[in-house]
């Protein structure tokens, strides 16, 4: 399914947090890259209409975002993992899940089986019958993937999904988002630029509420040309792309 933005604008009182962003995010999974402050949290409360842009329209399959009828039907279609989340730590893990499918529109016959798929989905199937204090940090995160994924959507939004993880946590999280990519349209946000080169397709990066590169990854890499060696590897020379790219955006 494909998001579209189009000349969208947003401000928080006279600060402009978005400025003209033309957008189109396809299936696949793209990443969202920017420094801090360039837009990257307004942009996705948009998309997963926690906010209405000010200026520009915003459209989700056939929905037009501009409108209630418009947002509510999107919902059904969106699945949101934000960057900092609560999860009841009495509840089990089936529980939970079980809840997100419900408050996201799952009819109550539906729901045990949404939660079955969705724990599976995120390999933690086994521990269905678990309270969630019992989980460890990157099994909270696949959790909350798997709340994400309750009501099968099908475009999913994921805020900086392994940040404060371990090395083995962030691999396990990256092979998940992977496989989610593989059925569904997913838009990454992070600031680690090696889960960004490892899995997705195409590249956003903001920079003071502006869109200043949409493309490939190999486009994005080609920004900056390898060592004349050729030894620069693809998360090296993924960083140094970023860095010059960013760079740039100060020059006259």
């Amino acid at each position: 399914m494909q998001a579209t933005f189009e000349h969208v604008s947003f401000y928080y009182g006279k600060r402009k947090a978005l400025d003209d962003v033309t957008w189109q995010v396809r299936p696949g999974t793209v990443g969202l890259l920017g420094p801090n402050g360039a837009g990257k949290t307004t942009l996705l409360s948009l998309l997963v209409t926690l906010a209405k842009p000010k200026g520009g329209r915003i459209t989700l399959g056939e929905h037009d975002l501009a409108s209630s009828a418009g947002r509510r039907e999107a919902r059904k279609l969106l699945g949101f993992v934000p960057q900092r989340f609560s999860l009841a730590g009495e509840l089990r893990l089936r529980d939970t899940v079980e809840y997100a499918a419900w408050v996201n529109g799952t009819p109550e016959p539906g729901l045990s089986a949404a939660a079955d798929r969705a724990l599976s989905e995120v390999g933690l199937a086994d521990r269905a019958r678990s309270r969630v204090r019992s989980l460890s940090g990157g099994q909270r995160q696949r959790l909350g993937v798997a709340a994400a994924l309750a009501h099968d959507p099908k475009v999913v939004v994921l805020d900086e999904p392994t940040v404060g993880l371990d090395p083995g946590q962030r691999l396990r999280v990256r092979e998940l988002v992977a496989s989610i990519g593989r059925k569904r349209t997913v838009v990454l946000s992070s600031h680690l630029l090696e889960d960004i080169s490892h899995l997705c397709q195409r590249v956003a990066v903001l920079a003071e509420g502006k869109l200043v590169f949409d493309g490939s990854v190999t486009q994005f890499q080609a920004l900056v040309d390898n060592t004349d060696d050729g030894s620069a590897t693809m998360g090296s020379g993924f960083e140094r792309a970023y860095e010059t790219l960013i760079a740039r955006l100060g020059e006259p």
